[in-house]
């Protein structure tokens, strides 16, 4: 029988939703891993299952087939068990949010990201850790950009008013999507090491930020433009604090906030993620 090192002992975490959304993706993913290396496969139910599965670890590499909330939730746990900085991570990204496990450098495809994990090497990458304790990976936008909820979908007219009763009381009411128009220019404070960039008489129409290279974090506003088309303000620093009224913000997998101050810093090489190997 043959024998793996210790590096290729693998423990499989296969997020619910993946299952549920592509099931033969989560196939091919576990069949080209489990050729590849000594693979440990765990099906976790939801959250508390997948955060005892990736505590339970040992020696073996966690391999996370999911998307990307189930990577967010895979750094979240191991940078709050203050594991993040020895445990190189590795995904297979399945499922309908991709986007950022791909803007990482992950491959598209089952197969390509399998084979990653097996042949990739290792990089250290920087993160954004909030003054909540909240990561960001990929990138944030204020304001978060507009969102589809849920709204009630009004019953039938003709209903007699018992009958609605009735209904409300054993059933729950159908919903349907609406769109939340996206909101406008916003007045924020925003300070990058402690110094302000602009300042809450200034009105912007967006901010972004995204850890970048060095330690430092990647800060862009677009000031509110009247006529042509406003240059954006562009800087890097190692904290960025806003500021303002209650704000909401897009980061990595969902929306956050409100808030009214929130302060960023980088992390420099704070995780590691498995990725294909540079040629």
């Amino acid at each position: 029988m043959a024998t793996f090192a210790t590096s290729d002992q693998l423990l499989v975490i296969i997020d619910p939703g993946a299952r549920q959304t592509d099931g033969e993706s989560v196939r091919i993913a576990k069949d080209v891993l489990s050729a590849g290396a000594a693979a440990k496969v765990c099906l976790p139910e939801g959250p508390a299952e997948f955060a005892r599965a990736l505590g339970r670890r040992g020696a073996r590499r966690p391999v996370v087939v999911g998307d990307d909330a189930a990577l967010l939730r895979a750094v979240t746990l191991l940078h709050r068990g203050r594991e993040l900085d020895g445990c190189a991570l590795s995904v297979v990204p399945v499922g309908e949010a991709v986007t950022l496990a791909r803007s990482l450098g992950v491959p598209a495809g089952a197969v390509a990201a399998a084979r990653a994990v097996l042949d990739g090497e290792e990089r250290r990458l920087d993160l954004l850790a909030d003054d909540s304790d909240g990561l960001v990976l990929g990138g944030l936008a204020i304001p978060a950009a507009p969102v589809r909820a849920p709204v009630p979908a009004p019953m039938a007219a003709a209903a007699r008013p018992w009958y609605r009763s009735l209904v409300r009381t054993l059933t729950p009411r159908p919903t349907r999507l609406t769109a939340i128009p996206a909101p406008g220019p916003t007045r924020l404070r925003v300070e990058v090491d402690g110094e302000a960039l602009v300042d809450l008489d200034q009105p912007v129409e967006s901010v972004r930020l995204a850890p970048a290279t060095g330690g430092l974090a990647a800060l862009e506003i677009r000031p509110l433009s009247v006529g042509a088309e406003a240059t954006p303000l562009r800087a890097s620093g190692r904290t960025v604090t806003v500021t303002g009224p209650d704000f909401h913000y897009r980061a990595d997998t969902g929306v956050r906030g409100p808030v009214r101050r929130r302060t960023w810093r980088v992390l420099e090489e704070a995780w590691t993620l498995v990725l294909p190997a540079r040629t």
